[in-house]
């Protein structure tokens, strides 16, 4: 794939006039056959900001290997193809300077190339500053690391798997799955998922010793069985942290310490990215809308995040649609705080205010009904909404407001009852997603083109 597709928040209209040559180039890389432009989704349902495949179906989208080198955002997904008759999966690499600009790379981690599909892991910088990927190679029963060769991750070493041993020297009772690799001082550690992952360490990333089991105990708020994959471990603040998955019910975390002298990770607290939405069943809990998490640290020191999502409408329930990036980071009360990503704000342009807007309230005889006011008129598909309501005139008082809505139509509502303080909320619109952040913590919606239901996401922080 060696056509170079750049996105654009303004140029998204020839991004997808692109998006049926690019599918094309990868399919052909993959399995030797270009797959047509019209299997990419419809204009109408693609995301003006998400990072999305452009080309057919391509699930499962996990975001994996993110790097910062020398001013660019480096990541990459996967992309399940055919090979050799049988399904397999690969790296697509994408860099941007912003993480909201991107631009597709030749696909070098692939099955061709290292002789294995591509699952999950995450990247990692060696003691030397290289690049450097750790993941569980499709059908080789081992995780597996790969060394980029040069900061532009253009060209690969030949990864090798990951042979841990017992202070015996005899192979480790261990399960080999989605695995992290991090350091602590000069100690290389990697974990492998499962329920409660295994922990190795290397000083060469060569030679591996088998230390245990990574969780120190579990929390009481774990649903019993919630394995722990695509684990993504590292310092916030003073504490740390693990970003995870369960494949039941997806996006979730840890907060905790890191016990040196054991070797081990406390969790202190737990928190769930991820809930299921009104329309799922109760006993078949598989609720898996934000999912696969990675991460990346900023050269200024900020922690973001992106996950694959999915949503309810079949033309884009296989694309790989990413997340908004995000901000992590630890509020005074020690609890997780999210934001958007600041760079965000380079994409707005002609502002309206609007202030000192009074809805009066209806009669007292009303029994529930409420008084609405029209606001204004908000043209564009992408916009930006903050509004700020003084907690003083919102006391005792159902409020919020509606997108979207006509004289007939009630839109989206989007109702509040807040708890302390003067509540700021800011809103993200574009097409089928909103996103909503209220005080640091952050919800994702999607929606169907062709239905009325909205899914949430809460992504809220505690201790």
């Amino acid at each position: 794939m060696n056509d170079r597709k750049q996105t654009s928040a303004r140029g998204r209209r020839a991004f997808l006039r692109y998006a049926g040559l690019s599918g094309a180039a990868l399919s052909a890389l993959a399995a030797g056959q270009p797959q047509p432009g019209s299997d990419s989704p419809p204009e109408d349902l693609i995301l003006n900001f998400h990072l999305t495949h452009p080309g057919g179906p391509s699930a499962p989208g996990d975001p994996n290997a993110a790097f910062y080198l020398d001013g660019l955002y480096h990541l990459h997904y996967i992309l399940r193809h055919p090979f050799r008759g049988k399904d397999s999966f690969s790296f697509v690499h994408v860099s941007s300077p912003d993480m909201l600009h991107w631009t597709w790379h030749k696909t070098i981690l692939q099955p061709s190339f290292t002789g294995h599909g591509m699952f999950s892991g995450t990247g990692f910088l060696t003691k030397e500053g290289k690049p450097a990927a750790i993941y569980h190679g499709q059908g080789s029963g081992r995780n597996q690391i790969a060394i980029a060769r040069d900061r532009r991750l253009g060209e690969w070493e030949k990864p090798y798997p990951v042979e841990p041993l017992t202070a015996e020297g005899r192979p480790a009772p261990m399960q080999h799955w989605d695995p992290d690799c991090f350091l602590i001082g000069d100690c290389y550690y990697a974990l492998s998922g499962g329920r409660n992952p295994d922990l190795v360490k290397s000083q060469d990333l060569k030679n591996w010793r088998y230390i245990g089991k990574f969780l120190r105990r579990e929390m009481p708020d774990v649903v019993m069985g919630e394995d722990i994959s695509c684990p993504n471990f590292f310092r916030l603040g003073a504490r740390w942290m693990l970003l995870c998955i369960s494949h039941s019910l997806g996006c979730r975390y840890y907060l905790g310490d890191w016990d040196n002298r054991a070797e081990q990770f406390v969790p202190t607290a737990h928190g769930r990215m991820n809930w299921r939405r009104e329309n799922q069943p109760l006993y078949d809990a598989v609720y898996r809308d934000f999912f696969a998490p990675e991460s990346v640290l900023t050269p200024d020191g900020r922690r973001v995040m992106w996950a694959w999502c999915a949503t309810l409408d079949k033309q884009v329930d296989l694309a790989t649609l990413q997340a908004l990036p995000r901000e992590l980071s630890l509020g005074a009360d020690g609890g997780l705080r999210i934001q958007p990503l600041r760079e965000l704000e380079s994409l707005r342009y002609d502002p309206a205010a609007l202030s000192d807007l009074t809805v009066a309230p209806g009669e007292s005889n009303t029994q529930g009904r409420i008084a609405v006011k029209r606001l204004g008129e908000l043209p564009g598909e992408a916009l930006e909404i903050r509004i700020r309501v003084d907690r003083a005139q919102a006391e005792r008082k159902r409020f919020g407001f509606q997108l979207f809505a006509g004289e007939q139509d009630e839109g989206l509502p989007v109702l509040l009852k807040p708890e302390t303080g003067t509540l700021r909320l800011g809103t993200v619109k574009h097409r089928s997603g909103l996103r909503i952040s209220i005080q640091g913590k952050t919800w994702n919606c999607a929606s169907s083109s062709t239905s009325t239901w909205w899914r949430f996401l809460p992504m809220a922080g505690r201790r």
